[in-house]
Formats: structure tokens, C-alpha cells, sequence
């Protein structure tokens, strides 16, 4: 939220708590991916950036699909006016998703080569960037687990150089996840993205 919500919210609970009660309950008939995408417009119709990006995050992890985002701000043009919709687009392009490049728009989910099982060394973390997304990996014996760099809060890449003693810090808001499992230990409530993986001809896939 705002400082402002914020503020209100301390000063006048009462009041707000039954606003953010009405908010909830007027899409009790919706379904969780419809209420994200109306959420997603409404940040928008205000142009609050960060809450922009946190409903923006939040329809993408329920499963709205880039191209659902696109369409209901496009559907949205009467209210929202072109300039409003370029705003949210630019917001979009500096945010850079792997999800909204144009040649992934319509792809379907497939396997992609990270790296040689025999570079990733046991034990430790490698940092590795295939086919548009960068990634960590982290190698225990034969288990391989492989993580989105970006922040699952507002989709922040998180740089290599955020990884101390395998806590992995993103710059933005500090959320701190111990790498090794993806869980957040520090400030935030999301784990890391963590993304199904098997080993062909000794390499390392992954599959998104």
C-alpha cells in the first residue's frame, strides 16, 4: 500500500477495515484471476506504480497470462485513455518479463538448456542466464534446484552479486530468501519461483 493507506489505516481502522471488507467481498462471485486482472486496471486508471506492479505479479502467479494483461487494458481503453495504457506498457518494458517479449507472447511452456552437470559444482550456487531469464541453481548431491532471479514481490531481477553466504537479498524492497530452499526468511511472505527441471545427455533443463 501507500504511505498515505498506510497512514489511514493507523489513524482511521475502523473505517478502512470496513472499506478493504467491502473491496474483498464485492468479488466474492469472481474468480481470483478476473479480480487480478480488474485490480490490475484499477491501478492503472490511478497510476500507482507499485501497485500496478504487486497486481501485476499477483495475476501472473494465478494464472493470468501476458496476453490476458494486454487484452483487458486494452479492453479497458474507454476509461483508461491511451496515455494511461502507455504508462502501464512502459512500466511493463522497463520491468522487462521474459513472459511480455513479443517472441514469447505465444509460446507454449518447453524445455531449456541451463548448463553442463559437470560445471555445477556441489554444494554451491551458479548463476546462469538461458533463452531471455537469469537463474540460480543450487546443487546438493544429485538434487537440483533451479529459481527465477526475479523477486516474486514486484518481479525485481535480483543480480548475482545480492547472493551472500547463500542468502540471496533483492535490492528493492529486501526481501531475503535462503537459496538452498527459495523460502523468504526476511520481510516478505513468497518464496522464489522455482521451476521443474530433469537431466538429458548431462545437461541441466529446465522447463518454462
Amino acid at each position: 500500500m501507500s504511505d498515505a493507506l498506510n497512514y489511514l489505516v493507523k489513524v482511521r481502522p475502523e473505517a478502512m477495515t470496513g472499506y478493504f471488507t467491502f473491496l474483498k467481498k464485492a468479488g466474492d462471485h469472481l474468480d481470483v484471476r478476473t479480480r487480478d486482472l480488474i485490480s490490475v486496471i484499477t491501478k492503472v486508471a490511478v497510476q500507482t506504480e507499485p501497485g500496478f506492479k504487486q497486481y501485476l505479479t499477483r495475476a501472473l502467479r494465478n494464472g493470468a497470462t501476458p496476453n490476458e494483461i494486454i487484452d483487458a487494458l486494452l479492453m479497458a481503453f474507454p476509461v483508461l485513455g491511451l496515455a494511461k495504457i502507455v504508462w502501464a506498457t512502459d512500466i511493463l518494458l522497463k520491468m522487462d518479463l521474459p513472459e511480455f517479449h513479443p517472441e514469447n507472447l505465444d509460446a507454449n511452456p518447453e524445455w531449456h538448456d541451463l548448463a553442463a552437470v559437470a560445471d555445477l559444482t556441489d554444494g554451491e550456487v551458479s548463476f546462469v542466464e538461458a533463452d531471455g531469464r537469469s537463474l540460480y541453481i543450487y546443487r546438493q548431491g544429485d538434487d537440483y534446484r533451479v529459481y527465477d532471479s526475479r523477486c516474486p514481490h514486484q518481479e525485481t531481477n535480483i543480480p548475482h552479486l545480492a547472493l551472500v553466504n547463500g542468502r540471496l537479498t533483492c535490492p528493492k524492497h529486501h526481501w531475503a530468501f535462503d537459496i538452498t530452499t527459495g523460502e523468504c526468511v526476511e520481510v516478505g511472505n513468497r518464496p522464489l519461483r522455482r521451476f521443474e527441471h530433469k537431466i538429458e545427455a548431462g545437461r541441466l533443463l529446465a522447463y518454462w
